[in-house]
């Protein structure tokens, strides 16, 4: 999988850290609220669990990633709509993980 990065010297990727609160980690349910809301911005969205590293917006790849309850997880976002795309994704976050 080859994840876009923002060039050096590029600052414009925002991110935030957001521990899993849901007793049953990402599962389908939620993971697909986070995939359906990823996929409303041009930005990219990453998922970022120690090494792993997850398209926000391919549901196989962020399941597969084996997030669980207690997990700190953080979300990398960049592109022209970033600073939307990353409150999007950090309220859909708290409201159903």
């Amino acid at each position: 999988m080859k994840l876009a990065v923002p060039e050096k010297g590029d600052d414009r990727m925002r991110s935030f850290i957001y521990v899993v609160r849901d007793r049953a980690g990402i599962h389908a349910r939620p993971a697909g609220f986070v995939v359906k809301e990823a996929k409303k911005y041009k930005a990219q969205a990453v998922i970022v669990l120690g090494d792993k590293r997850a398209d926000a917006k391919k549901l196989t790849e962020l399941m597969s990633m084996g997030i669980k309850y207690g997990d700190e997880i953080k979300v990398e976002v960049s592109g022209e709509d970033e600073e939307m795309a990353c409150t999007a994704l950090e309220t859909v976050l708290k409201e159903h993980l």
